[in-house]
């Protein structure tokens, strides 16, 4: 199973007036290290991604998180995201927030690999997710 780890400071403009990470920042910080897992994985940043599969991303479609500890201002938190589940053309993610060696937040998400419906230009249709994206993300078995 492929994990990424990435590191990310608590600004001020994530937090609540108490100073702890208002919750929907969260689901942000989800979204950037679900981006930095396929660019890890893959060696191609974001963009060169979208282009490279003629996709317009992976938008979630279901997503959750439990919150075990709170987070504050000036904190740096590890993230490890991996893949945990491959279907066709949609895939669960998840993602674990540690303030040094604690837990402190889980999440889970489900996205969709998607493309431009070719009837109708300005909707998305779901799109299977080529072989050489599930090798290098290949959950466990």
């Amino acid at each position: 199973m492929f994990i990424n780890t990435m590191t990310r400071l608590i600004e001020w403009g994530d937090c609540d007036p108490a100073g702890i990470v208002f919750y929907p920042r969260y689901f942000a910080m989800f979204d950037s290290a679900t981006a930095a897992l396929f660019q890890a994985a893959l060696g191609i940043d974001k963009a060169a991604m979208l282009a490279r599969f003629a996709i317009v991303g992976f938008p979630m479609v279901d997503t959750r998180a439990q919150f075990r500890a709170a987070l504050g201002f000036g904190t740096v938190v590890r993230i490890e995201t991996c893949v945990t589940t491959l279907g066709r053309s949609s895939f669960g993610i998840r993602h674990a927030l540690f303030d040094g060696e604690t837990l402190a937040v889980e999440g889970e998400e489900t996205r969709v690999w998607t493309r431009r419906d070719p009837e109708n230009p300005k909707r998305l249709r779901a799109a299977p997710i080529p072989d050489e994206v599930r090798t290098c993300l290949a959950p466990p078995q």
